[in-house]
């Protein structure tokens, strides 16, 4: 009976903390509408570098390539820091968690063979 205590207080100390934490950005998000500024004029949404007005056109066009290649690096990065934990820990895991960390590399390297092989990565379009 003592045990199922510990354990609903655990789950209700927990969630106490999840829904006080939703509130309170829920809350500044609220605050800062309310007491955000409003203030509109002609020069307000116009480009504006170091103090000197844009003598050219300041909208830049960039390749979706730029986008899914930032995409897949933050992928990838991810990757290795979990690879890096299970570095850390390679003991505590035995070869069970030998097997699991080789699959999951294994998938990411099947991945990247996909993104080589579907152009996903080059830069040039043909």
């Amino acid at each position: 009976m003592v045990q199922k205590s510990i354990i609903i207080n655990e789950y209700l100390s927990f969630f106490i903390f999840i829904i006080s934490s939703l509130g309170f950005c829920c809350f500044m998000l609220l605050l800062s509408g309310i007491l955000g500024g409003r203030s509109s004029s002609r020069n307000k949404n116009t480009p504006f570098e170091s103090g000197i007005v844009a003598s050219k056109n300041t909208h830049l066009h960039f390749s979706v390539k730029f986008y899914l290649v930032a995409m897949f690096f933050v992928i990838f990065d991810v990757e290795s820091l979990y690879l890096y934990a299970w570095s850390v820990s390679v003991y505590e895991s035995g070869w069970m968690g030998f097997f699991e960390s080789s699959a999951f590399a294994i998938s990411f390297i099947l991945a990247l063979f996909y993104l080589i092989r579907m152009k996903a990565l080059t830069w040039v379009s043909s």
